[in-house]
């Protein structure tokens, strides 16, 4: 648990002010899920991952998404060797234990759906043949919300394979004046953990006692969205799953063994508010996600007492 903080610790060297952002990046990645940062340009989204990759000793690849790139350049390929008459497998991107996937909006459905299996599965399919990814595995991808004209915004299948989407937005003054100051340093970033270290903390986070109560408090969120009249999309069962994983992640960052109703609201916004699928009538009432999200919390009672 204190090499978590440790980790939360060196990434802060790179991202001044961003303190939230940095904590749920690190609760997603220990309970095992992919983050999508979805933000305007320039405000830290590839430092993070890269930062956080550095920290943890993981290796690390980045793709930088264009139209031209193709689905073999992330899970490989099979080439013949002359010397041999065999074909060898030529891994891919993926075959990493951070893929940082930039701007991941601007390359083609074929593309992106090439990381369906991998980010669900950690399996690379080439020729009928399965190649494990390295373990652990995380996807880190990016995109720019605003001008997305002629990229390929991503479908609500590839959105629900990631447990959380974070915006880190802008700086606050004081924030801002800090880095101009040049007081962020990647460079001085130190590997505290090893991925071996990294997998010992998924498991002990995933061992995080849950009581019934919270599982129904979870439910009763997560029926909500199905049902609320502003939304056409509501969470799916694995966004119910992922706000339990998260939950938990949060509890063993908090150094508590239990999850408590508070680690469901803190977590709620991040993990639901890429799988919605608002209607009219949210867009007449000018509220987003978010907004809605915030709503439900205020509609459904929480546990009083566990």
């Amino acid at each position: 648990m204190e090499t978590a903080f440790e980790v939360i610790k060196e990434v802060k060297k790179a991202i001044i002010g961003k303190d939230g952002c940095i904590i749920q990046a690190m609760a997603a990645i220990l309970a095992g899920g992919h983050i999508l940062l979805n933000d305007i340009p320039g405000v830290g989204k590839t430092r993070l991952a890269m930062a956080l990759a550095k920290s943890m000793s993981l290796k690390q690849n980045r793709v930088q998404f264009t139209p031209d790139v193709l689905p073999s350049d992330l899970t490989g390929f099979s080439m013949y060797q002359k010397e041999t008459g065999k074909f060898v497998f030529q891994p891919g991107s993926v075959m990493c234990n951070l893929l940082l996937a930039d701007e991941i909006n601007r390359t083609s459905p074929k593309t992106q759906s090439a990381l369906l299996e991998v980010m669900e599965e950690q399996v690379v399919t080439v020729d009928g043949i399965s190649h494990p990814v390295p373990s652990p595995f995380v996807v880190i991808a990016t995109q720019n919300p605003f001008g997305s004209a002629g990229t390929w915004m991503l479908p609500e299948a590839q959105l629900d394979r990631f447990m959380v989407c974070l915006k880190l937005g802008y700086p606050e003054r004081e924030d801002e004046i800090e880095i101009l100051k040049g007081k962020q340093n990647e460079e001085e970033i130190r590997a505290v953990v090893t991925k071996e270290g990294l997998q010992k903390m998924q498991e002990e986070a995933d061992w995080i006692h849950v009581k019934d109560a919270v599982y129904h408090y979870a439910g009763d969120l997560a029926s909500r969205t199905r049902s609320h009249p502003m939304i056409d999309l509501g969470i799916s069962p694995r966004g119910t799953i992922n706000i339990i994983q998260m939950a938990k992640s949060m509890a063993y960052l908090q150094q508590r063994d239990y999850v408590v109703p508070e680690d469901i609201r803190e977590v709620f916004l991040p993990v639901c508010s890429h799988r919605l699928m608002l209607n009219a009538k949210a867009r007449v009432a000018h509220m987003d996600a978010g907004q809605v999200l915030e709503e439900i919390l205020k509609s459904v009672p929480a546990p009083k007492a566990l």
